[in-house]
């Protein structure tokens, strides 16, 4: 199985990842924020990716180091699993509906990361989190695990539902560009024979 741990320790915040590309949606995470501990919960159960997290940061200060820094251990420890990236089906595509709201999330794992996000909140707060952290995490998630990443919010209300049925396609795009192709299992799926770099 493609599993993966990485820590990551600042002086702003303490993480441990550990992640299995290959399991059953299985997850623990305890970040200290409860709702990112719900959104990493739903990118585990709806990738089917095993997803253990613990954080700790300097929520006395904000929420903002510890929501980034999640995002990028996560993502450094998907990028990890991956390894070369040989046999993965590379890209995903999913449009997720949650009530009222409608979201598209489309990828590519080719290990050049990028983030388009087109994402509007109505309130500057979701509970106790604000809303423009979400991007933060998203862009540090594409940062460290090498994806290109397009995050659209196509309608809705509810900022809650919106924020939910991001990470929910998110989720699922994941799981199927990191899905072994079995009819290409040993081969890293670009022209050039490497995943990065230059087109």
């Amino acid at each position: 199985m493609r599993r993966a741990s990485v820590e990551r320790a600042t002086n702003e915040t303490s993480i441990k990842v550990t992640v299995n590309l290959d399991g059953t949606g299985e997850y623990t995470v305890s970040t200290g924020i409860g709702f990112l501990d719900h959104m990493m919960e739903q990118l585990s159960r709806h990738s089917l990716m095993d997803l253990t997290v613990e954080a700790k940061g300097d929520l006395h200060i904000d929420y903002h180091h510890t929501t980034e820094d999640t995002g990028i251990a996560i993502g450094e420890a998907v990028s990890k699993a991956m390894g070369d990236r040989a046999g993965i089906s590379r890209f995903g595509h999913a449009t997720i509906p949650m009530d009222e709201t409608l979201s598209r999330v489309t990828l590519d794992a080719s290990n050049r990361p990028y983030l388009i996000w087109k994402v509007d909140f109505s309130k500057p707060k979701l509970g106790d989190m604000d809303t423009e952290l979400f991007k933060e995490w998203f862009q540090a998630f594409a940062q460290g695990a090498g994806l290109t990443l397009h995050v659209e919010n196509l309608y809705g209300e509810n900022n809650h539902h919106i924020v939910e049925s991001c990470f929910k396609a998110t989720a699922r795009a994941l799981r199927d560009a990191i899905t072994i192709d079995p009819r290409k299992a040993d081969a890293v799926p670009s022209t050039k024979g490497v995943l990065g770099g230059s087109l």
